[in-house]
C-alpha cells in the first residue's frame, strides 16, 4: 500500500516537474518571438528612414531641375508634390493589399516560428 502511495506522490511530482518545464518552454518561445519581430521592427524602420531620406534628396533635386527647365522654381515642386498626391492616393486606395495583408502575414509567421 505503501508502495502505491509513493507512486502516486512520484507521478504528481512528475507532472508538476512537466508543467513547470512547458511553461518556462512557452515563456522562452514567446520572447524569442517578441525578439524577432522587434528585430525585424527595427531594421525595418531603419531602413524605411534611410530610402525617406533619400526620395527626400531625389525630390529636392529633381523639383529644382523641373523649376529650372520651366523658368519658375517652385513650378518644379507643385509638380512633385501633385505626383506624390497622386502617388498617396493610389496608396491610400490599395493599403489593405498593399500594406494591411504582407505586414499581417509577416507578423503571423514571426510569432508562430
Amino acid at each position: 500500500m505503501e508502495d502505491q502511495r509513493y507512486n502516486i506522490d512520484a507521478l504528481l511530482s512528475d507532472a508538476g516537474d512537466y508543467l513547470e518545464t512547458r511553461t518556462n518552454l512557452w515563456k522562452l518561445k514567446a520572447i524569442e518571438s517578441l525578439a524577432d519581430v522587434s528585430g525585424e521592427l527595427a531594421s525595418g524602420l531603419g531602413m524605411i528612414g534611410i530610402v525617406a531620406f533619400v526620395v527626400m534628396l531625389f525630390s529636392i533635386g529633381f523639383a529644382l531641375l523641373i523649376g529650372d527647365l520651366l523658368g519658375k522654381s517652385y513650378y518644379g515642386f507643385f509638380i512633385i508634390g501633385g505626383a506624390y498626391f497622386i502617388f498617396g492616393l493610389i496608396c491610400f486606395i490599395r493599403r489593405g493589399r498593399w500594406l494591411k495583408e504582407p505586414f499581417s502575414n509577416l507578423l503571423i509567421r514571426k510569432i508562430l516560428k
